[in-house]
């Protein structure tokens, strides 16, 4: 094994070797590569894994293209840094708006500012999120604490929906107790600044969250996005006020309502696929190709990704020549998650279960548990 991987492996009952690396060290070497120009042999896959150890030793190594020290930590921080940031930008604007609401009466400003302060609020549960997230593995939380980044998910959904619901009662009631909008240039120059600020914001948040892997992150850009686009609303609100139409702010809060009603949809969405462990196939396809290169590796057996958090979880069976030794079959084990931490981005960590190639005659190993897959 190499050093970089701090893991360890063993036999079950039935011989099959399981292998897990909980750790990782960046691989982002250029010119590196896997399986190139190497014959699929047991013997010469151990003389690689043996190298393949000293070079770890003399010259630790990455296995993300972003070359961090350590690849998860450094994007809770990137999430945590995000937060900080889009907290304050949006809660400036929100204090902007508020402060032109109470000379104004806009209640379509009104609605806009209170979705401003709750985007910025959904800070705090994805903030803690990202810190527990953070804390090693327990015997009782034995995957980490990453769920937690997903719980965050599910209430900034709650927040979007308590929004449109907040927004689309004030509209229906200015609808039935119509009152005239105040200051006009004030309340267009409070929404444009609503804009800028909420489309920054959802630009980051997004960046960030797709490239760090979290879906909380990513639903909260969108939820920004959302309130940009409902400043824009109160920007034709004012307009309509001016032009002398009274009932023209309420209508533009129900548009406000629709809109946060068509973003709560996405993010329920994305949200939900994540807490259901849904995954790109196109990852599982490009782990499945990074497997196949590997020397040693016969086939492709069960694989299955999940996403813990913004942290990627790989579970995979590969079958091996069934009279290689238990020290081939674990370095041919270590290649294939090497190949993996390469070939899918965000994977901190891989169970490789190495199974023998079946011969002529012999009883399937697994048998003894058929009754258990069955139930």
């Amino acid at each position: 094994m190499s050093a970089g991987h701090h893991g360890h492996s063993h036999q079950d009952e039935h011989g099959h070797e399981h292998h897990d690396h909980g750790h990782r060290q960046d691989h982002g070497a250029p010119g590196h590569e896997h399986g190139a120009g190497h014959p699929p042999r047991a013997h010469h896959g151990l003389r690689h894994g043996l190298s393949h150890r000293v070079a770890h030793l003399l010259k630790p190594h990455s296995h993300a293209s972003t070359d961090k020290v350590d690849p998860a930590l450094e994007s809770s921080a990137r999430g945590i840094r995000t937060l900080w940031i889009s907290l304050a930008v949006l809660g400036v604007t929100a204090v902007a708006q508020a402060a032109v609401v109470a000379i104004s009466g806009s209640v379509a400003l009104l609605g806009d500012t209170v979705h401003n302060a709750a985007d910025a609020l959904t800070a705090v549960p994805l903030g803690i999120a990202f810190v527990l997230g953070r804390r090693a593995a327990t015997r009782r939380f034995t995957y980490g604490y990453g769920r937690a980044e997903d719980l965050a998910g599910l209430v900034i959904v709650l927040t979007i929906a308590a929004s449109a619901v907040f927004a689309g009662w004030t509209a229906v009631d200015r609808l039935f107790a119509p009152r005239p909008v105040e200051h006009i240039p004030i309340v267009a120059a409070a929404a444009v600044i609503g804009f800028a600020g909420n489309e920054w914001v959802a630009r980051y948040r997004i960046r960030v969250g797709r490239e760090i892997g979290s879906a909380a992150l990513v639903a909260d850009g969108l939820h920004a996005r959302t309130d940009g686009f409902t400043s824009l609303a109160v920007l034709l609100g004012a307009g309509g006020a001016a032009l002398g139409w009274q009932l023209a702010d309420p209508v533009v809060g129900l548009a406000i309502t629709v809109a946060l009603l068509l973003v709560l949809r996405d993010a329920a969405r994305e949200v939900f696929r994540r807490v259901m462990d849904a995954i790109d196939p196109e990852l599982v396809d490009a782990a499945e190709r990074a497997l196949r290169e590997v020397p040693g590796v016969q086939a492709v057996g069960e694989l299955r990704l999940r996403w813990i958090g913004h942290r990627l979880r790989a579970e995979v069976a590969v079958v091996v020549d069934g009279e290689a030794s238990v020290r081939q079959a674990h370095c041919i084990a270590v290649e294939a998650e090497h190949a993996l931490l390469h070939a899918v981005p965000g994977l901190t960590a891989a169970l490789v279960h190495a199974d023998p190639s079946p011969a002529p005659g012999e009883t399937d190993p697994h048998l003894a548990l058929a009754h258990h897959t069955a139930a």
